[in-house]
């Protein structure tokens, strides 16, 4: 099995685990390291992951990968955490828990914007561009990021 069908398998075997504590599963990647390999998770949910949410999440995800035994006799490392700042936004729900927050954008005619996102639903995301409103159509965008603002604005 290749590391795409590796990944899907797993995406497979811990999606409910991971529904069922309320959490979405955001990604599962598997990398080599030598001998080992390191199968990383993000989990996520709309007000955000504690610690106390990774370590349950982390719990179930051992336990299912323990049961369904998907890697084989190959040793590996289990990495639990939230999706970084630098993951791109590519489902509604991505807009919708980035309320507020700085985004690059890049439309699949090449049109690039910067600006805040200042809601969203499943088809559109409207982001403020130097104080214009725009609407941006989800299946138009090529790619999106968060951007890191180091003296973001307050929330209020």
């Amino acid at each position: 099995m290749n590391q795409t069908e590796t990944s899907q398998r797993l995406i497979e075997i811990l999606a409910a685990p991971v529904q069922a504590l309320g959490l979405d599963l955001e990604a599962v990647d598997v990398t080599s390291a030598g001998k080992r390999r390191i199968v990383r998770v993000a989990v996520d949910q709309d007000s955000g992951v504690t610690l106390d949410d990774i370590a349950e999440a982390t719990k179930a995800v051992s336990s299912a990968l323990d049961e369904a035994d998907p890697l084989g006799n190959q040793p590996y490392t289990l990495e639990v955490s939230s999706p970084g700042v630098d993951r791109p936004l590519t489902l509604p729900r991505h807009w919708r828990r980035n309320a507020g927050r700085l985004v690059k954008v890049t439309l699949d005619d090449g049109t690039q914007l910067t600006g805040r996102i200042v809601g969203s639903d499943e088809e559109t995301a409207r982001v403020d561009v130097s104080g214009i409103e725009r609407p941006v159509p989800l299946a138009r965008v090529k790619k999106a990021k968060v951007q890191i603002e180091f003296n973001a604005r307050e929330k209020g």
